[in-house]
């Protein structure tokens, strides 16, 4: 493996850092490592050894290349030449094996924009600029200056653009970038550049950046050009920055940008690899950066999430250990190595540098908090970007992976899934991560992962989600085990949990631009309602082919103990019922939890069905969402069925037929005057054990024995065994008048 770049030579310390502040592109500061005389001798010790004398000969056959490229042609050469094929395959094999050092892609931009060679040389040396590290911003503003003279072809142009996309989070800062603005948003005028022009765009605009007479730019090339996607995203962007400047409608949210598959994505990758060392846990959240210590990195790390650290303390990384005081008044920017604490962060939140690789913000707590709070749409969108990418290459059933790339995409998976929870909100690249993979996913690979990533999708349109996501899932559930349908049910569960808390919080105030809460009252409460009526379609079906496990039935109730508070605990005007094929199976369940936890359900039901009843918030409501009179008919009708089947032993009148040559074969023909809290299938042991408990000495009871002043002392004893649920539903569904007249029968 490429051990990391050696530094501790302060000469060469001193000699890079002068090429970097004085914006030199001559590699004279470059330092030739003197090789060993005996070769031989070297390749004979040890292997780390005989690795870096190879590293040292591939350095310096690069520097002859990088010489050659920077003097330009000696005489009118071709590509087919064999002196310039030699140099241009040295640099191609060094740049997919190790990558290119800042200072080799400056002068390789250089080359390739500046028209020395034919525009087949450019595209091949632009091919080959793969980072092994960062990219210096001086390097592409100068770069961009060359675009200015016009010595490059249009090909070798748009392949500048595309690579510019590609590589942006490897650009060490941005400020210069961001100055030329002007010149970027120039350049949509050239149709093949406009959506690599575009793209990068969306990634550096600013509040700032947005003015009338670029609006208006935008509005007439999407007059010219047709509804274009990537026009489209300019234009939600601006907007969410400034909406009052356009009154065009936008899609929200839309996919805007394919995730192509870039020629440098793999290389990238590859390099990555190999100049990292693997872990075995996922990264975890971090009050200060995580693992900083730029000069002594560990050998095979592979870690996906870039490395903490900012532009100013790669510039420092070579020179004496700086001091807290010395950092915070270079540049007026405190780096990210140096923030440690949370009051450290307050203090100087006006100058945080962030990381030019957003990806690194995952793992640390305290840039979290600052995205968070910063409300910078231009952060998220460069997050959103690199999640987006990342996602997609790592993804394991996009392809054919090892072992160790699998346990690698599940541990970034995890550092997501952390950052969602502590942030307690998705991102949106996530929800369109799950959207493309659902079709590919066989339910099994990641599938702890994938549920929680499902479980954080924000808030939107179930119409919108249902053919891109739930049709996909309810597919795999009906087809998959017991458990795995239990774990949908679950993240289900949360995901309506998390739509309820957004809800809640942003419903009754004025919505922003940016917020996905962009809608009506009556269109959010639908949107829930049908979520809840799609897990009850899934709830019915799955009970019947798990026939009534009472494994499964303990999920979806936990499901219902969430929808049947919405009312109360979110302050949302909304009730919905489990349909009648749980109603019924947890009913006649022949598990006492079962039978316990849906008493606890209806009673909570009771509750909210009376308070939205007295509630004027219902009636201010009334004009975007009002309960149905159905939902009242039919939760009075359970709630007959219920008392029937447990206290007044009259259940069924009706919405339930049994054939009676069935129930003369049962021997319990006369089943309407025989169900009650004693004779209930699940309740018969307690029953026994209650009369056992009075008369031990009995070889025989009669359980139809426990009436009248047994019928409270039996209550009573269920409630000491802990049926809490059937005791807050007999104190609020059952009237004294009916409880002695049960008793007297």
């Amino acid at each position: 493996m490429l051990p990391q770049k050696r530094v501790e030579n302060p000469q060469a310390q001193s000699r890079s850092s002068q090429v970097k502040n004085s914006f030199q592109t001559s590699l004279s500061a470059w330092k030739v490592k003197q090789k060993p005389n005996d070769s031989k001798t070297i390749l004979k010790q040890n292997p780390v050894e005989a690795h870096e004398y190879m590293d040292d000969q591939a350095e310096d056959t690069l520097q002859t290349a990088l010489r050659y490229f920077e003097k330009g042609p000696i005489k009118t050469l071709s590509s087919k030449d064999k002196i310039l094929g030699k140099y241009l395959k040295t640099v191609e094999n060094v740049a997919w094996k190790n990558g290119l050092a800042p200072e080799a892609i400056d002068i390789l931009l250089n080359v390739a924009l500046s028209g020395k060679f034919g525009s087949a040389v450019n595209t091949q040396l632009l091919k080959c600029m793969i980072p092994a590290t960062s990219i210096s911003e001086d390097s592409v503003v100068k770069a961009v200056s060359w675009l200015c003279v016009g010595k490059c072809s249009g090909s070798t142009k748009l392949l500048f653009y595309h690579w510019l996309v590609a590589m942006f989070d490897f650009i060490d800062q941005k400020e210069q970038m961001n100055l030329l603005y002007g010149f970027f948003f120039a350049s949509l005028q050239d149709d093949a550049l406009c959506p690599y022009v575009c793209r990068l765009l969306y990634l550096l605009t600013k509040k700032e950046n947005v003015r009338p007479f670029r609006v208006r730019k935008l509005l007439d090339l999407q007059a010219k050009m047709g509804i274009q996607p990537h026009l489209q995203a300019l234009l939600s962007l601006y907007k969410s920055f400034a909406p009052t400047l356009i009154s065009v409608s936008l899609p929200t949210r839309k996919i805007f940008f394919k995730n192509s598959k870039d020629l440098w994505n793999s290389a990238v990758l590859a390099v990555r690899l190999r100049n990292q060392s693997p872990f075995s846990e996922p990264l975890k959240l971090t009050l200060g950066p995580a693992n900083f210590n730029p000069l002594r990195r560990k050998w095979n790390s592979h870690s996906v999430i870039p490395v903490l650290n900012s532009g100013s303390c790669t510039k420092e990384c070579g020179k004496k250990e700086m001091s807290l005081s010395d950092c915070l008044s270079c540049d007026r920017s405190l780096p990210l190595e140096r923030l440690q604490s949370f009051p450290l962060l307050l203090q100087n939140i006006h100058c945080l540098e962030l990381p030019s690789q957003m990806g690194a913000v995952l793992t640390s707590s305290l840039l979290l908090q600052y995205i968070n709070c910063a409300r910078d749409e231009s952060l998220l969108l460069r997050l959103y970007h690199w999640l987006s990418q990342t996602l997609q290459e790592q993804c394991i059933w996009y392809k054919v992976n090892s072992h160790e790339q699998r346990k690698e995409f599940t541990n970034l998976l995890d550092t997501i899934i952390r950052a969602e929870c502590f942030l307690q909100e998705g991102f949106y690249s996530c929800e369109v991560f799950l959207y493309k993979s659902i079709p590919l996913w066989d339910g099994l690979c990641c599938q702890s992962q994938f549920l929680q990533l499902m479980s954080w999708i924000p808030f939107s349109s179930f119409s919108e989600m249902k053919p891109l996501l739930f049709d996909h899932l309810a597919q795999l559930f009906f087809t998959s085990s017991i458990y795995f349908k239990c774990s949908v049910l679950q993240s289900l569960k949360e995901l309506l949990q998390n739509w309820l808390l957004w809800l809640s919080m942003d419903i009754y105030k004025k919505p922003v631009m940016s917020s996905p809460l962009e809608t009506t009252l009556g269109a959010s409460m639908n949107s829930v309602s049908k979520l809840i009526d799609y897990v009850g379609w899934l709830s019915t079906t799955a009970v019947r082919l798990e026939s009534n496990s009472t494994f499964l039935l303990h999920f979806i109730l936990d499901f219902y103990e969430t929808v049947c508070d919405i009312y109360i605990n979110h302050d949302l005007p909304l009730v919905v019922l489990f349909p009648p094929g749980i109603f019924y199976s947890s009913l006649l369940s022949l598990d006492t939890s079962i039978l316990n936890q849906l008493s606890y359900i209806m009673h909570r039901y009771h509750k909210n069905l009376i308070a939205a009843k007295k509630n004027e918030l219902v009636q201010r409501a009334k004009s975007e969402f009002s309960f149905s009179t159905k939902t009242c008919q039919q939760f009075n009708h359970y709630l007959t069925t219920m008392i029937g089947c447990l206290w007044t032993s009259k259940p069924f009148k009706k919405g339930i037929y049994i054939d009676p040559k069935i129930l003369e074969k049962a021997g319990v023909a006369k089943y309407k005057n025989s169900l009650n809290l004693v004779h209930h299938p699940s309740l018969l042991s307690y029953a026994a054990s209650f009369l056992l408990e009075g008369s031990p000495e009995e070889r025989t009871i009669n359980i139809s024995s426990i009436r009248e002043k047994k019928w409270h002392w039996y209550l009573d004893y269920l409630f000491s065994e802990g049926f809490q649920g059937l005791k807050f539903f007999v104190s609020s569904s059952m009237h004294h008048s009916s409880y002695n007249h049960n008793n007297q029968r």
